[in-house]
């Protein structure tokens, strides 16, 4: 049982963690609905005359576009990652030698190199293969940078599985491919929706690759068509807001729709 003390602490931290993540929230919301002219004169305030103008300027045809477009190219990181990840996973996680734990210390250092310095070898890699000006170009550099966090991550839902499972599916027959799709996959299927869910959020706010490969603004995703309200005649910040309050709505949903499944997929992750 846990004491008062260590249930105030526990109060104590969420109370300092809806703070820190709820108050940029509450304040991105309510400068959203700030005419441009007060969110010049007092950027700061929480009281003001609420104007809804700027959401009927940006809700248009380039919003949802955008939004198309950013969708098209989440999912398909999703696909592309957890095709290519899985088996990785997979792999690693029933391969324990020395080899395998070299794979996966080289996936964490992947992790950290800065994506900055990624850009001009994928652009001429995906400018040889004609892909330039595609959504699939955004989409293969995100599953670039995605792939080696996707594997990690996913890796202690196989090793989760019970190893017996698997040795009775051999026994009566099951090659290594059968084993992997009809025993292990189902059975790593929350590591498999976490994994899915956290690339979405991500892919959904990539910034650098969408506005390098991309060519034009017509195919934009959402991060990108904010940006664009940063121009050299100064900044549209009632605008700017109300973009990135629509553009957060999908992935707040998912989220809400998901958190069971994303603190226990985390959880077991962690454990392992």
């Amino acid at each position: 049982m846990t004491t008062t003390a260590e249930r105030l602490a526990l109060g104590a931290g969420r109370a300092i963690l809806m703070a820190v993540y709820g108050i940029p929230l509450v304040y991105l919301f309510a400068s959203s609905l700030k005419s441009d002219e007060a969110m010049v004169a007092n950027p700061g305030s929480l009281i003001f005359a609420p104007d809804l103008s700027a959401y009927g300027h940006v809700w248009n045809g380039d919003l949802l576009a955008a939004g198309m477009s950013s969708f098209q190219i989440a999912l398909g990181t999703v696909l592309l990652v957890l095709v290519l990840a899985a088996p990785a996973a997979y792999a690693l996680a029933h391969h324990r030698h020395l080899v395998a734990g070299v794979f996966v210390g080289l996936m964490i250092l992947l992790q950290m190199v800065p994506q900055a310095t990624t850009i001009i070898p994928l652009f001429k890699v995906i400018g040889a293969w004609g892909l330039l000006g595609t959504r699939l170009s955004v989409v293969l550099a995100d599953a670039t940078l995605l792939l080696p966090f996707a594997i990690v991550l996913l890796r202690p839902f196989f090793l989760a599985v019970p190893a017996e499972v698997e040795e009775a599916a051999r026994v009566d027959g099951a090659t290594g491919i059968r084993a992997f799709l009809s025993i292990s996959l189902p059975l790593a299927r929350n590591g498999i929706i976490t994994v899915g869910a956290f690339v979405f959020i991500i892919a959904w706010g990539e910034f650098i690759y969408a506005i390098t490969l991309l060519t034009d603004p017509g195919t934009y995703p959402l991060p990108a068509l904010i940006s664009l309200q940063v121009t050299q005649y100064g900044i549209v910040w009632d605008r700017l807001f109300a973009l990135a309050v629509l553009s957060s709505l999908p992935l707040i949903v998912l989220f809400l729709a998901m958190h069971r499944r994303l603190t226990e997929g985390l959880s077991l992750g962690v454990g392992k």
